[in-house]
This record gives C-alpha cells, structure tokens and sequence, in this order.
C-alpha cells in the first residue's frame, strides 16, 4: 500500500506568501471585528431609540449574534479542514458587507435580530477561528505562534480604532450613515484581501496514489473523533468555557462595580478599556515565556493571578491606584486564550482536524461567553451585593487554572499529526 508524504513548501517559516497571509489576516480580524462587532455598542443606543425598542431588547441581538456564531463554529471548522479557507472567507467577507447595509436599514426590532444572525454566522467564517486555521495550516510549530501573535496584536486594537472611529461617524452621518461607511470599509479592504491572498499551502508530495484524498478525509474524521473521546479535550472545554464566562462577566459589568465603589463613570470607562491594551501584554508573555515554560503552566499562573485580582477588589478596588492594580492583574489574561488555544490544540491533537476540533471546542466556550453576563445580571438582581458574583468570578478563574494543570498530566490518546 503506498504512502504518501506531505510537506509544506518551505518547512522553516512557512514561505514568504505564508507572511504576506498572516499580514492580511491581521487586517482583516481588525476590520471583521471592528465593524461586525465593537461598532454594535457604539450604536445601540441610537438604533434603540429609532426602532422604539429598549436597550435591553436591542443588546440581546447581539446576544443572538454571538450564538449564532457559535453554532456555525462546528461546520465552519469542518469546511476549512476539508477545503481550506479561501472560498469560505471570501463569501464570509462578501455576505458581511451586504449584511451591514441591511443592517443600516432595519426599521423594526425583528429585522435587527435576523441580520444580526446573520452577522453572527458570518463572524464565524471570518473572524479568529478561521485566520487561525489557515495559519496553522501554513507554519510550522517553530513560526506558528509568532504568525499567531501578530493576527492577535494587530486585531487586539479593533476596539480602540473602531469604537471612536463609529462614534465620529455616527455624530456626523447618523448610525444608519455609518453602518454604510463601515460596509463600503469591510467590503473593500477584506473581500479582496480574503480572495487574493489566502491559499493552502504548495505541498510536496512523494506519492500521490489514487484515493489520496478520501484517505485525508478519513484521517481527519479519525483524529476529530478521537479527540471528542479524549479527557483532556473536555477537561481543556471545561477550562476555557469557565475562564470564558468570568472574562465577559468583569467585561460586561466591571464598570458597574467601578461605579459602585465611588468612582466617576470616567474613570471606570478608562480603567475597564484597559482590558484591550492588556490583552496584547498577555498575549506577550505568554510568548516571551513558552521558550521556557510549557503553556499550561504560563496560563494557569495567569488564570490564578486573576482570580487573586478579583478576590482583591473588595480590599483594594475603593481607590484608584487600588483600582487600577486589580483591573490590571486580571487584565493580563483577558486575551491569552486566543493565543494558547491553538498551541494546545496542535499540541496534542496535531494539524490534520485542526479547524473542526477548534470548531467544536468554540462553540460551547462561545455560549458561555454570552450567556455568562446575563446569568451575573440575574444573581446581582437577586442579592444586591457585588461580592458573591466576585467570588463566583474569582471561583471561575481559579478552577480554569486547577483545569489546565490538570490537563498537563492527561496523556492524549490522539497521535499528534
């Protein structure tokens, strides 16, 4: 029975159209996220009031969104290891632009919510999950994570350009004026970008019997169904779905606790943005300390600091410098899961499936990431007091770091490939 043997074309960095993919994937995540997502908070106060509807009824579009994306995570995983990412980001990016000119001219509450659906299923084809595929596709384990780091620096800053850039446009143009500017932006920039430059690697390969690839096929459904039987994959969705629910829970309310404190809505805005900027300084470490230190060692350190951080706030939170040390110790591992994600993932699991084991994984941390908030809404309706929803936050972040310790000494009965 032959064997076949595949390499990427240049083993070392991936080749330099490799690079040339993972600059224009930065754009695009930049551009993907800035538009399709951080804009939403910009408007929805607007949209609400030109729709008669509530802001509670508008927000939860987006929470709609953020599901729908989280569902198409599982089949948008398996087209892009059986068929690569160019068409599906291509259409992604097209299909996007279309739905933000939609978007722009919705005049009830029921059209905001089947485009922002739509927005959601779209986000999965182009968004992190994808661009990461591809990149693991393209490099090897040498290049990958510094490939990964740059997509994840580059977009880590999509809230700080797109926030006030939808502010100025709206100020001046209306939210429907600029939801057009940003569809003529996101059409413009990423469809081209997507369909230009993205391609599988040039692969070289020794035999290529007939059946090769219904061969591939069926190795990647092997190495996806051997990961779904593996513990330390559902010990590692335990430990990003935890981790996940505490990140958005402090995102979504940590400038109401702010307030609660005594300080001015101000100061609570400032210090809670810095959540982006420490995004990238823990994507930092994380890169500047694998070369030595394993990976589930660097982020369970991370996680445990910020569930000291959080357990901290009620001592230290009352002043600003107090403030500011606890926002930044949990800041640091705010974005560090993007980054860790696929380093564990190859880790253990290999490239082969890569995408439609990810996909799986994304889909419940991504419905916890959702629903989290709105379930630490209800427990502070319930005890009108911030401390239990701190410790229950602090509780997930520990129990993250205990998980991803554990799943250190799982052995993987997935081959790696």
């Amino acid at each position: 029975m032959p064997t076949t043997v595949t390499v990427p074309a240049d083993p070392v960095v991936g080749g330099h159209h490799g690079w040339r993919i993972v600059a224009a994937l930065a754009v695009t995540s930049t551009i993907g996220y800035g538009t399709l997502y951080y804009a939403y908070a910009v408007l929805l106060t607007p949209m609400a009031a030109t729709l008669g509807a509530s802001t509670t009824a508008v927000t939860g579009a987006l929470t709609a969104s953020v599901l729908a994306g989280a569902l198409a995570a599982i089949p948008v995983g398996r087209w892009l290891d059986h068929h690569g990412g160019r068409a599906l980001m291509t259409a992604g990016s097209i299909t996007a632009t279309a739905l933000l000119i939609a978007w722009s001219q919705v005049h009830t509450i029921e059209q905001l919510y089947a485009v922002m659906i739509g927005i959601g299923i779209t986000g999965a084809m182009v968004l992190y999950e994808p661009a990461f595929a591809v990149i693991v596709a393209w490099f090897t384990p040498q290049r990958r994570a510094t490939a990964l780091l740059v997509v994840t620096i580059v977009a880590g800053f999509a809230s700080t350009i797109f926030m006030p850039l939808t502010g100025i446009l709206a100020a001046h143009l209306g939210w429907r004026g600029a939801l057009l500017v940003l569809a003529a932006i996101h059409g413009a920039v990423t469809v081209p970008l997507h369909a230009l430059t993205i391609r599988r690697p040039r692969l070289a390969t020794t035999t290529a019997p007939a059946g090769t690839e219904r061969s591939g096929h069926a190795q990647r459904r092997a190495v996806a169904r051997a990961a779904m039987r593996d513990t330390g994959f559902w010990i590692l969705a335990a430990t990003l779905i935890a981790h996940g629910a505490a990140t958005s829970t402090m995102t979504v309310h940590l400038i109401g606790y702010l307030t609660s404190r005594g300080h001015p809505a101000t100061v609570a805005a400032t210090l809670t943005g810095l959540l982006g900027v420490l995004s990238v300084t823990g994507r930092l470490v994380l890169t500047a300390a694998r070369r030595h230190l394993r990976v589930t060692t660097i982020v369970a350190a991370v996680f445990a600091t910020q569930a000291a951080a959080v357990l901290a706030m009620p001592l230290l939170a009352g002043t600003r410098t107090g403030a500011a040390i606890t926002v930044i110790g949990f800041g640091l591992g705010f974005g560090i899961t993007s980054l860790a994600t696929p380093a564990l993932l190859t880790d253990r699991y290999g490239t082969t499936a890569y995408a439609t084991i990810a996909g799986r994984l994304t889909a419940p941390v991504t419905i916890a990431k959702a629903a989290a908030p709105l379930a630490a809404a209800t427990l502070l309706h319930t005890t009108t007091a911030w401390t239990p929803l701190l410790v229950a936050v602090a509780g997930c972040c520990a129990f993250a770091a205990m998980g991803m310790l554990t799943r250190t000494t799982t052995a993987s009965s997935t081959p790696a490939s």
